[in-house]
């Protein structure tokens, strides 16, 4: 398989306009991958299904991710004048980081042999602005598991050709794996009780004392 530079090099020169930055990462066994924007994404998702070279012909995996607003604390060396003397002095810095949902596809290409190639798509926020293109109409496999992108993360993929709840009820207001979601105390049936839910289950339920 062609190197990650390769290949956003290729998707430059196919797809004018198309932006597209390598994502590192140097954790192993973990692979770097490609970030997309919006406005090229279905685009650059066809390049990389029908160029002959790459053909990336089928999406087996599609991972929604959370990340909320964090600081990141990081060790600094600055310059500073100390009893007269130039020194170099180590500080934490802190810098804060967006919040935003993440799509991750998983894609390789059955034909060549080859991958995964990882490419990633970003919302612009965790509240109202949670739009994503689908990549469902060049991938079919991305069906269902946009949908449930959908529903555990609230990523709304603009292009899905049925986009509806896979595992939640339609009635059901909130994202179950956002990482400040708070699970519900009001539990009245578990086939394998546990112990901490029987007691949030005894305390929603505590009977009201009488006067």
């Amino acid at each position: 398989m062609q190197s990650l530079e390769q290949i956003k090099v290729r998707i430059e020169q196919a797809v004018p306009g198309a932006c597209v930055v390598i994502v590192a990462n140097d954790a192993l066994p973990t692979q770097s991958s490609l970030l997309l924007d919006h406005r090229h994404a279905v685009d650059v998702a066809r390049f990389l299904r029908d160029d002959p070279e790459l053909c990336f012909d089928y999406a087996s995996n599609v991972t929604g991710v959370d990340r909320p607003e964090s600081i990141i604390k990081e060790k600094v060396r600055v310059k500073k004048m100390v009893d007269g003397a130039e020194c170099l002095i180590e500080e934490v810095s802190e810098r804060k980081t967006r919040a935003y949902l993440e799509a991750v596809y998983h894609l390789y290409s059955m034909k060549l042999k080859h991958g995964p190639l990882i490419i990633r798509l970003q919302t612009e926020n965790r509240e109202e602005k949670t739009h994503l293109p689908s990549l469902t109409p060049v991938w079919r496999s991305c069906e269902f598991q946009e949908r449930e992108a959908f529903d555990l993360f609230g990523i709304l993929f603009d292009g899905h050709p049925d986009l509806r709840r896979i595992l939640m009820w339609d009635g059901f207001k909130d994202f179950p794996m956002r990482k400040d979601y708070v699970d519900p105390d009001d539990y009245e049936y578990e086939p394998t009780p546990h112990d901490e839910v029987l007691e949030r289950a005894k305390q929603h339920y505590k009977p009201e004392v009488q006067s």
